[in-house]
């Protein structure tokens, strides 16, 4: 089972940590990290991440996983990384990403007709790339699964490891991390936050994406 992480300078690192702590224990599995270059990524909490290989050296992948990134990049400045990610999604049984990274799977011409979720913040800018922006915290249609805001991607990794796996090693892997989500403040949804604190975030989200494509 080849698993297939994109890394990029800007991205959210636990996008791509919740689900590479779960995908990782499937049996057989093997896990490349992969950039445009190989090194160290930059992201968007100032967390440097490692990325062991570089585009030109992965051709294909069972498993490819997308992350988003707080500014709710496309990386249409890098046509070299959309090209590669409709190359390798041919060669995938599942395309996958969490938060914004719907929106390079978009960008990449992955979604189109697809049911697709993203963060609450982007989740009209789906349309822009023909998608069907679909309300849930894991969206699948097809071999394309998607997770909404960031920790959404620990349950859709959840959720492929069942897949994969089965029901009870899943199971296993959630005791083992002991997810089980009992937060301080209910307003983990737009739905259930404050309005006032919801405009105000979507406020500041919606200046750091004023400039995607």
């Amino acid at each position: 089972m080849k698993i297939v992480f994109l890394f990029y300078d800007g991205m959210t690192a636990l996008d791509a940590i919740g689900p590479h702590e779960i995908l990782c224990r499937i049996p057989g599995a093997t896990v490349s990290r992969v950039a445009r270059h190989a090194g160290p990524i930059q992201t968007d909490s100032q967390l440097i991440l490692m990325a062991d290989r570089s585009l030109t050296e992965v051709e294909n992948a069972d498993i490819l996983l997308v992350p988003g990134a707080g500014n709710a990049t496309t990386l249409s400045e890098y046509p070299e990384i959309l090209d590669w990610l409709h190359s390798v999604h041919a060669t995938t049984t599942w395309t996958t990403s969490v938060c914004t990274g719907s929106l390079i799977l978009g960008a990449a011409g992955i979604l189109s007709g697809l049911h697709a979720t993203t963060h609450w913040s982007a989740f009209d800018r789906l349309t822009k790339w023909k998608a069907k922006p679909t309300k849930g915290r894991v969206i699948e249609d097809g071999k394309v699964i998607t997770a909404a805001g960031v920790s959404a991607g620990i349950d859709m990794a959840l959720i492929l490891a069942s897949k994969i796996a089965g029901e009870k090693f899943a199971q296993a892997i959630q005791l083992g991390i002991e997810y089980d989500p009992d937060p301080p403040f209910d307003v983990g949804s737009p739905d259930k936050a404050d309005p006032a604190i919801r405009e105000a975030l979507q406020a500041r989200m919606a200046a750091k994406f004023e400039s995607i494509n």
